[in-house]
């Protein structure tokens, strides 16, 4: 065999063995086609754990960690009332003959709270304790005490109670202002009375700052609720809601329905601001507040738009309270200016602005920025004043005034009907009080397509606002509000003063601003 063909035989089987390798190189690693590359990705991505479930494993953990952290601390509340002993009356002249005693009615209530210091001062509801002539703590080891209240604050809706103990369990406040919407938290609570006591439920953090209507006719409430879907009910007002790591972010304190039970949304007092309270009721029993002496509301669109503001951020000055000894009106701040910022720190909300200013020290000196109309921007230094103690609205009479009246024109600028204040309405003391001041105008039909719908109230929602003034100028007659509205162009601010009707049967002044049609 001549060596070429020797050659050549060594690399035909070089190859073959090349080839052979190959093939069961391949084989074991079981290299797929393309279109089975594209199945197996897809189902290596199905098929993996997923994070979430992981998560939720170790959320279940956490939840069940945290209730048996916290659940110790907190306490049972029950409340009595006691319904003074009185005499039946009686016609006159039966009074020497018969003596019909009446036997004290006793009122119960329940309620939660948790325990903020081994010595046992426990924080609440103030609607829990409120007015009760006798409170009781459970705690959940079953003993029971007879708590005194140290002090509460109907403004804040919060109350300190004390228990005469040592050694107690207690919980971890937190910082309600870094809480997320969407963060995980718990109630603890004892709802719907003994038979359901300390009662665990779940949900997340589902809005912050949230102000409820009617919930308070205080003045001087401040209302920054915590909205929560975890399960609140009778009996859960006063008990925490606490986060994942176990700290109190918030009093459980209300909720929105039609039925007084559980319907979703869950409202919780923010720790920050219970804490303040909370300190000024456990060393001086009571809560001293501040106010710049203003009326204030959220800001609109057409607020921000007016002073020009880039975001539609502040708080409105409505009107001064009171009228002819406001610090503000003094210091020079006008009606319908935005506060933007107090001592420099932005102001977003109408909370933000009541809590920033209510707990500093009347007699400071703070310094409030305003946006006027244009965008004027003026830093006004204002001396604080105290709040009245007297917490509560006066209840005036209400007549609705709008009745058995021709229909009036249809304002096209606002989209409003108006009929003149009349003496019908004269028995209303502070419509008297308008009558005499110039007079207003009184909002019998709001047009739904026009831009005062859902903005101005009339009578067909049986408390009709009344318009005092239009961009400054009072109106008491049609032909002043045509007047006011003379130059008013298409696409205008238009800014309204108006009075309008509170839940108590008084009313309330305020700035409206629409956008003219």
């Amino acid at each position: 065999m001549s060596v070429k063909t020797r050659d050549w035989l060594k690399f035909g089987m070089l190859v073959t063995l090349a080839f052979a390798l190959g093939l069961a190189f391949a084989s074991a690693f079981r290299l797929p086609s393309r279109g089975e590359a594209a199945v197996r990705s897809v189902l290596q991505d199905t098929s993996r754990p997923l994070p979430q479930a992981k998560a939720a494993v170790d959320l279940g953990e956490a939840f069940a960690n945290v209730a048996e952290h916290v659940k110790p601390a907190v306490v049972f509340i029950k409340s009595e009332r006691r319904e003074r002993v009185t005499n039946r009356r009686l016609p006159p002249g039966f009074e020497d003959f018969f003596q019909i005693p009446r036997r004290p009615q006793i009122e119960q209530g329940s309620g939660s709270g948790f325990i903020v210091s081994q010595d046992g001062y426990i924080l609440t509801n103030n609607h829990v304790v409120q007015g009760a002539d006798r409170v009781t703590v459970r705690l959940l080891d079953n003993r029971e005490f007879t708590a005194k209240t140290v002090g509460t604050d109907p403004s804040t809706d919060v109350a300190v109670i004390k228990i005469q103990t040592t050694g107690l369990p207690t919980v971890r406040l937190g910082d309600a202002d870094s809480t997320k919407i969407g963060n995980w938290v718990l109630a603890i609570g004892n709802p719907l009375g003994e038979a359901f006591t300390f009662t665990v439920t779940a949900g997340i953090v589902s809005a912050k700052g949230r102000l409820l209507a009617g919930l308070n006719q205080s003045r001087y409430a401040i209302q920054d609720f915590i909205q929560t879907d975890a399960a609140i009910n009778p009996g859960n007002s006063g008990g925490p809601l606490v986060n994942v790591r176990g700290e109190v972010i918030g009093i459980n304190s209300a909720i929105a329905s039609e039925t007084g039970f559980y319907a979703g949304y869950g409202f919780a007092i923010p720790i920050n601001l219970a804490r303040t309270v909370m300190t000024q009721l456990i060393s001086t029993g009571h809560v001293e507040r501040a106010v710049i002496g203003v009326q204030i509301r959220p800001i609109t669109p057409e607020d921000a738009e007016n002073a020009k503001l880039p975001e539609i951020r502040g708080v409105v000055v409505d009107v001064f309270n009171p009228p002819d000894n406001s610090p503000a009106k003094r210091a020079g701040i006008q009606e319908g200016d935005v506060i933007v910022a107090v001592d420099g720190q932005s102001i977003e909300s109408v909370p933000q602005l009541q809590q920033r200013v209510g707990f500093k020290k009347p007699g400071e000196i703070v310094q409030v920025t305003v946006v006027r109309k244009g965008g004027i921007r003026i830093t006004i230094p204002v001396r604080l004043t105290a709040a009245p103690a007297s917490q509560p609205e006066e209840i005036s009479s209400n007549d609705d005034g709008a009745s058995s009246r021709e229909s009036a024109p249809m304002d096209k600028t606002l989209g409003i009907s108006v009929e003149p204040l009349s003496q019908d309405n004269a028995r209303d003391q502070d419509l008297r009080q308008v009558m005499r001041s110039g007079g207003g105008l009184i909002v019998s039909q709001v047009s739904p397509e026009g831009p005062a719908y859902q903005r101005l109230a009339d009578a067909s929602q049986g408390y009709p606002d009344v318009i005092l003034k239009v961009n400054g100028v009072q109106t008491g007659s049609r032909a002043e509000l045509r007047q006011a509205l003379a130059g008013v162009k298409r696409g205008d601010i238009v800014t309204l003063t108006v009075l309008s009707s509170t839940p108590d049967g008084g009313w309330q002044q305020r700035i409206v601003r629409l956008r003219a049609n």
